[in-house]
């Protein structure tokens, strides 16, 4: 028995051996995301970044001479959803990493999969603060972000609003999903910092169609501004009821204001409204440039706008990371790969900025505090709310690390 068994193992390193000398063996990268439903023009915006990084990866040799080849699969923004896809990508498919997680409350249902898989997961554009700590417990997390997280953007919020803005009367309206009250709570905390209480907190479902309820609170309570965490659709309903009431404050809210069926479902409404952005739809590097024209080239998106340009933008940065790791690494190893992620020897000039050391091992978070600008909805779509920004962007900028990270 021992030598049959010891023949087999001998065999199976052999048959392992000999497959990895096929330089065809592509790299399979599982892609995840909601491409329908209220959450489509985040996800296919960043799977359509995604394949273009990869369409131009892979027509330039590749990686580790081998081939990208992207597994693409529809959460619906659904958790139960996301869990079976975790499972299919790590069993079936047998994925070297995934990119994606639109839904916090996806990727926190879906990425222990990963993790004990010892899988290196991609958050593109999931931002809620805890998902990078979920496995803080353990020696080593498979978990990285490309994308600002919440607790990034609440206290750009509150600076926004309250300090440039002046306003000391602001209502909170979040959704009730895990992305509206995790965000609700950084919202509350970075209001706290400042001294300031909101004097409204209301909450609303997505598919909720009348805001009417929730805005009367924040109306008779005295609010100057309404700060906002929700998507798209529910965030359009806030837009265009306000103006319903007559009641027409400041929108400033996170990232998600920048969503084209907010902009398209609130039209007129929904114009002036401010929040947090990584990339903005703005020629103003080479890079974006270059990567504006192809994305536009391809996949013809309605008036040249992109869906959901911060979307695109980190699906496309992220497999440029994952490529610059796996050639680092010299494999497609999960933990090899992990590794090179956390200690990444080259630079890797993005589209949202230059991923210079992004990682550590205690660190998986790609964006700091001095990334993101503030964007204002325009004329249909998102600009730089403030010249010096767009101005700053010219130069692409880099993460910044303190001591006290």
């Amino acid at each position: 028995m021992g030598m049959q068994m010891k023949l087999i193992a001998g065999a199976l390193a052999f048959g392992v051996f000999a497959s990895a000398g096929y330089a065809a063996d592509p790299i399979k990268i599982g892609v995840d995301g909601p491409f329908t439903g209220g959450s489509s023009s985040m996800g296919v915006s960043m799977r359509d970044g995604v394949r273009l990084a990869t369409a131009e990866i892979n027509k330039s040799g590749g990686v580790l001479g081998r081939q990208i080849v992207l597994v693409e699969r529809d959460d619906e923004a659904k958790n139960e959803r996301g869990v079976q896809i975790a499972q299919e990508l790590i069993n079936k498919e047998k994925v070297v990493a995934v990119v994606g997680y639109i839904n916090t409350g996806v990727a926190l249902a879906s990425q222990r999969f990963f993790q004990e898989a010892k899988i290196p997961v991609f958050n593109n554009v999931a931002t809620g603060s805890v998902v990078t700590h979920q496995f803080a417990d353990q020696p080593d997390n498979y978990v990285f972000r490309n994308a600002a997280a919440d607790r990034i953007q609440a206290p750009m919020i509150v600076e926004e609003a309250v300090t440039k803005r002046g306003f000391k009367k602001v209502a909170i309206l979040a959704d009730s999903t895990n992305y509206g009250q995790l965000g609700r709570e950084d919202l509350e905390k970075a209001l706290a910092a400042k001294g300031v209480k909101p004097v409204a907190v209301e909450k609303f479902n997505i598919k909720d169609v009348d805001m009417t309820a929730q805005l009367l609170k924040a109306k008779e309570a005295g609010a100057e501004a309404v700060l906002t965490y929700g998507i798209g659709p529910e965030l359009a309903q806030i837009a265009n009821g306000q103006a319903k009431l007559g009641w027409k404050v400041p929108l400033i809210g996170s990232w998600t204001l920048s969503m084209a069926n907010y902009i398209d479902n609130a039209g007129a409404n929904g114009e002036g409204a401010r929040m947090p952005q990584t990339f903005i739809q703005e020629p103003n590097t080479p890079k974006r440039k270059a990567f504006i024209d192809a994305y536009l080239k391809e996949f013809k998106p309605k008036n040249n706008r992109i869906d959901s340009p911060v979307s695109a933008a980190q699906g496309y940065d992220s497999v440029y990371l994952l490529a610059a790791a796996i050639t680092q690494a010299g494999s497609t190893e999960g933990p090899k790969v992990r590794a090179a992620l956390e200690s990444l020897n080259t630079k890797v000039e993005g589209v949202v900025m230059v991923y210079d050391k992004p990682f550590s091992h205690a660190d998986h978070e790609a964006i700091s505090p001095n990334v993101p600008v503030v964007g204002e909805v325009k004329g249909g779509r998102v600009v730089y709310a403030y010249d010096a920004d767009k101005k700053g962007g010219g130069q692409l900028r880099a993460k910044q690390t303190t001591a006290s990270n």
